[in-house]
């Protein structure tokens, strides 16, 4: 049996409950907010133990535990770092921390204790992503010659956000969302899913704009639109793109020498990964219009719906 500490009950956490709950050899040993309000509707809702501080759960016993920091990105640090101080191992929601030095110096710390460390996206675990990998080392697609990535959300600014709360009543974080931005926000699926199937990255070529003015009265936005290419120590290349304008688009695509492998949505642990043949007809060169859909053999994960916006 796993034991964990959740801290930070927001809108994220509710989603963590329903993915916990397929895992019946996990324990939640007691769960901890700071806004007193929050911590007593999502403990009620889950039927789960509340901490009557964050101390409390710092000073219990560490060995072998490991606490889901799920708390402002803001605070991911400062909690993290508290953490791992106290002996924990910790999962982080992303992002890991709001700077470079900040990310690297909880890196020191775990490794210097002998602490695991992770952050989210995870979705390289994925069904999706593992049947995607698999193709491309099967060269289905023949050899991989340039990746498009793809994650836009649409015009959120004028999306009915303040209509969208979790299933036990947290309201979406808006202001966290513009502040950290959409390239730290969601890159991470993408990147995750790229370096774990081509390795790692030499160099980056990266652009970003603000082109939607005043999302935040103070005009602490990040950035809603960005793209960079990647060009990977492999010699494969990507382009990624990130922004909160374009509309919902969230697929993938390999672009290799037999043909095209894609898939719709990073974010839906059960994606259809499809392969496109490229043929000639006639004086036209086509991608065949009819793509086969990729399985992997054997027993898969349990898949936990998606429900609201």
């Amino acid at each position: 049996m796993s034991e964990i500490h959740i801290i930070g009950c927001g809108f994220v956490a509710d989603l963590y409950m329903k993915s916990l709950a397929t895992f019946p050899d996990i324990r939640i040993v007691s769960v901890y907010d700071r806004d007193p309000d929050r911590l007593a509707a999502f403990c009620a809702y889950w039927s789960v133990t509340p901490a009557a501080s964050l101390e409390e759960i710092l000073r219990s016993q560490p060995e072998g535990r490991l606490i889901l920091n799920l708390t402002n990105p803001d605070s991911h640090y400062e909690i993290s770092r508290a953490c791992l101080d106290a002996g924990f191992h910790v999962y982080s929601e992303k992002p890991l921390a709001m700077n470079m030095e900040d990310a690297f110096a909880l890196h020191e710390i775990a490794a210097e204790r002998g602490l695991m460390l992770a952050s989210a996206p995870c979705s390289i675990l994925s069904e999706a992503a593992q049947t995607l990998a698999a193709a491309i080392r099967a060269e289905i697609c023949g050899k991989p010659r340039l990746v498009y990535a793809e994650l836009d959300d649409d015009f959120i600014p004028q999306a009915p956000h303040d209509k969208w709360f979790s299933e036990s009543g947290a309201p979406w974080p808006y202001e966290d969302e513009m502040r950290v931005g959409c390239t730290l926000e969601h890159a991470g699926y993408y990147l995750t899913w790229l370096i774990g199937v081509f390795g790692s990255v030499k160099t980056v070529v990266a652009a970003s704009a603000d082109v939607i003015p005043g999302k935040l009265a103070d005009g602490g936005a990040a950035p809603d639109f960005s793209v960079a290419t990647l060009f990977f120590e492999s010699g494969m290349v990507a382009r990624l793109t990130c922004s909160i304008v374009a509309p919902h688009d969230h697929q993938i695509r390999i672009f290799g020498e037999k043909g095209v492998i894609e898939a719709r949505d990073a974010w839906n642990n059960d994606a259809a990964i499809r392969f496109r043949r490229r043929y000639s007809l006639r004086r036209r060169l086509i991608n065949h219009p009819f793509p086969q859909r990729i399985r992997l053999k054997g027993p898969t994960h349990p898949k936990v719906p998606r429900t609201g916006a």
